[in-house]
């Protein structure tokens, strides 16, 4: 282990190496997560060094005083990180204090005390019905090149009819498409079940039938315009062009239309723990925020058509 890794010293820089493993292979934390939290103590240990006048080591992060703590957070501050990154910072902290001590390793008494900023509420913005329908069915999708509107028409059904994350229909196989439901695997390596609508099938198999390029059964089902797998940006370049074409919200991003999926789901009486399995959440909490999606459209909705409204 080269020295001052993580800008720690080597003990604590072992610490937080075996940490990072831990969260990858024993928690099964996705990749993105993982690194977002390497970059966090990263950052925890420059500070430190500049605070401290050293690398912290073990001796040092077990003596560290909640006034410590507060200070990398003031600094963080005034560099203008957003709330929601510092409250992903504490929590990268608090996990990496939690497995230094669990391992005995060292103890920190202070580290618990510190307080994720509040994090503004928001909710989801799915389409309308009819705005959801109108992209899934391609309308405004009018590419002069008929296997690429072919194939931008079948990934934004998938991600509609099937509430998949742009990550997830990209990573497609032709061989994952043999098995019904499908079997997508989610952030954190977490499996799911997804059905698809006949109707999905058909536009996949049209964009297999107009692809001009070989779709080997392990490689990537969906490529770009010259033969590589399709990048999740030209994804999105097509969705702000429907934006413009169909006269869309700001908000209609591919990854409204998952919000969509489930929204829609609820409003036509699915139920809720249903909706938690299709979108692969493993908290029924993280589910429950589209409740308030469909309180907050019931009540526009009262206030536009009540004559008292």
């Amino acid at each position: 282990m080269e020295e001052f890794a993580y800008h720690l010293a080597e003990d604590a820089a072992r610490i937080a190496a075996a940490w990072l493993s831990s969260l990858a292979q024993e928690r099964r934390v996705a990749e993105k997560t993982v690194e977002a939290y390497r970059r966090d103590l990263s950052q925890f240990g420059a500070f430190l060094t500049d605070h401290l006048g050293e690398a912290a080591g073990c001796a040092a992060l077990e003596g560290l005083a909640l006034a410590d703590f507060r200070s990398f957070l003031a600094k963080r501050r005034a560099d203008d990180i957003e709330p929601r990154s510092l409250a992903r910072q504490v929590s990268a902290l608090k996990s990496f204090f939690r497995f230094a001590e669990r391992r005995g390793h060292f103890r920190n008494t202070a580290y618990g005390t510190m307080r994720a900023p509040k994090i503004a509420h928001s909710i989801p913005r799915p389409l309308n019905e009819a705005a959801a329908a109108r992209v899934a069915d391609g309308e405004g999708s009018e590419n002069a090149i008929p296997w690429i509107e072919a194939r931008d028409r079948a990934v934004l059904a998938l991600l509609y009819a099937g509430g998949l994350r742009i990550s997830e229909a990209l990573s497609l196989t032709p061989a994952m498409l043999q098995a019904e439901p499908l079997v997508i695997t989610g952030k954190g390596g977490k499996q799911r079940l997804v059905p698809l609508l006949p109707e999905v099938r058909q536009l996949i198999a049209s964009y297999v039938a107009a692809c001009p390029f070989n779709l080997t059964e392990r490689e990537a089902l969906f490529r770009g315009a010259k033969g590589g797998p399709l990048s999740p940006r030209i994804v999105q370049l097509q969705m702000e062009r429907l934006r413009g074409a169909l006269s869309l919200p700001d908000s209609a991003t591919p990854h409204a239309l998952r919000h969509s999926f489930a929204s829609h789901l609820l409003a036509n009486g699915a139920d809720l723990r249903v909706i938690q399995d299709l979108l692969g959440h493993a908290s029924l909490s993280t589910t429950q925020v589209y409740t308030e999606v469909n309180r907050t459209h019931l009540l526009e909705q009262y206030r536009k058509a009540h004559p008292q409204g």
